[in-house]
């Protein structure tokens, strides 16, 4: 071998072995994300892999369809995203600008309004679920205390039992975005507040033309994940109606858990897979606005 050819090996060597070997630093960084993919692939990838599998047959999505209780579910499911995550989201903003006053007792306030969502869920829901017991419940006691008459059967009605578990559901998120919202508002630079006041902008004119402007892009993106989060939430249907009476008061998430009751695993799967349809868009236009 020639001089020449040695030195050319020798020269290939080093780039040879930056291909098949790892610093100590890359080395120390795949051991420190090892863990995190082991537990990403065990826990997301085959769970969600593993659900697909299970709801990839056709006849599961005809027998769904032909259930007259997944049509009703889907209307709930629709009805749950459209009315109860605007009117909480409306109501949180307003409740945004009430929490910026500076006066001590609305601090006291703004402590016991966040309660609902800092306690468990299930402790919560289920007492509210005692309350409204026709029989023995505290809301009826003093319906009869007051009127002398018997209170509703409130979980026995669909309409009236849907409207109950929307109204938990709005009570028991509402402080969380409330406070994103809150904090959306103290981020606008109370000078433009002075400027209008000293123009003489009332109220309603600082709220159209300086709140809303800096807060829409927010007040949009809470609403895309609020409903993206809803989809999944089956607490406060489950516990609180747990889907009755009737079954005429579930939606997509706890559908998916009266077919794992009834030992249904393909079905359950198919119902949630057929809320992908809805939670995609979400994702798409979040993603879209959080882009820009």
């Amino acid at each position: 071998m020639t001089a020449t050819a040695v030195d050319t090996e020798t020269r290939r060597e080093p780039s040879r072995r930056g291909l098949f070997s790892l610093s100590a630093r890359q080395a120390w960084g795949l051991i420190f994300v090892a863990p995190y993919v082991a537990i990403f692939a065990g826990f997301v990838v085959f769970p969600v892999g593993y659900s697909f599998w299970l709801a990839r047959d056709p006849q599961l999505y005809i027998q769904l369809a032909a259930d007259p209780i997944f049509a009703r579910t889907v209307v709930n499911t629709l009805v749950f995203l459209i009315v109860a995550i605007n009117l909480k989201m409306a109501i949180a903003l307003f409740l945004s600008g009430f929490f910026t006053n500076r006066r001590w007792w609305v601090k006291v306030l703004a402590v016991l309004f966040v309660l609902p969502w800092a306690v468990p869920s299930i402790p919560t829901i289920l007492s509210v679920r005692f309350m409204l017991n026709p029989e023995w419940g505290v809301v009826n006691q003093l319906i009869f205390r007051l009127t002398a008459e018997d209170g509703p059967n409130w979980l026995n009605d669909p309409t009236l039992a849907l409207c109950l578990a929307m109204a938990v559901h709005i009570w028991k998120s509402l402080p969380f975005w409330t406070l994103i919202l809150l904090a959306g508002r103290l981020a606008i630079p109370h000078e433009l507040y002075e400027a209008a006041s000293v123009d003489g902008a009332g109220g309603w004119h600082r709220f159209r033309y300086i709140t809303w402007p800096s807060m829409s892009t927010l007040y949009a993106t809470c609403t895309l994940l609020s409903m993206i989060f809803t989809v999944g939430d089956f607490n406060s249907v489950y516990l609180l109606t747990g889907g009755g009476p009737a079954d005429l008061t579930h939606v997509l998430a706890t559908l998916g858990i009266r077919y794992l009751r009834l030992d249904q695993v393909g079905l359950a799967m198919a119902t949630i897979v057929c809320a992908l349809p809805l939670i995609l868009p979400l994702v798409w236009v979040l993603m879209k606005r959080l882009s820009k």
